[in-house]
């Protein structure tokens, strides 16, 4: 995917879960935790450049830590998204190609999906860390998912950034 501008924000949470629902967008119980949060009924709106990038396109060819691969997108001029960009970004990302299975794996990212790199929403280790987005048999999903700080991302991961 080539860089493109994306519009966040500027709507309720049930504003912006109305339109989910409309376009048949599956969530996880993850992502209802996450969309529940009211970061979400943010009311300014910005527009952001998203890139996509593996691991091993930002260096980490053995793949990395979360705040390793933070600090090398940042190197590469790349920043982590706002906290509330995977709900807009699954509306906005249409063409995602459906991954190869559908099974989901624990422990690491399951194949085909696009994690968005952003900041916790919350301190807590227990609640969902961010969104990443993924297409099962022609089904479009956001999902919601918890990880640790210590937790090994695969370099072939694939992860979206904003440009400054």
């Amino acid at each position: 995917m080539p860089a493109s501008p994306l519009r966040v924000g500027g709507l309720s949470r049930a504003d912006l879960t109305q339109p989910l629902e409309d376009a048949g967008v599956e969530l996880n119980t993850s992502a209802e935790t996450l969309l529940s949060d009211p970061a979400f009924d943010r009311r300014h709106n910005e527009t952001i450049t998203i890139v996509q990038r593996r691991v091993v396109e930002l260096g980490l060819a053995q793949g990395a830590r979360l705040a390793q691969i933070l600090e090398a997108a940042k190197v590469h001029g790349l920043l982590p998204c706002p906290s509330i960009t995977g709900p807009y970004l699954r509306l906005a990302l249409s063409d995602q190609t459906s991954a190869p299975d559908s099974g989901l794996s624990n422990g690491h990212a399951p194949t085909g999906s696009i994690t968005v790199a952003s900041e916790r929403l919350r301190a807590d280790l227990g609640y969902p860390r961010g969104f990443y987005l993924r297409v099962v048999d022609g089904q479009r999903w956001l999902r919601g998912y918890r990880c640790s700080e210590d937790h090994p991302w695969s370099a072939d991961d694939m992860f979206a950034f904003r440009l400054p």
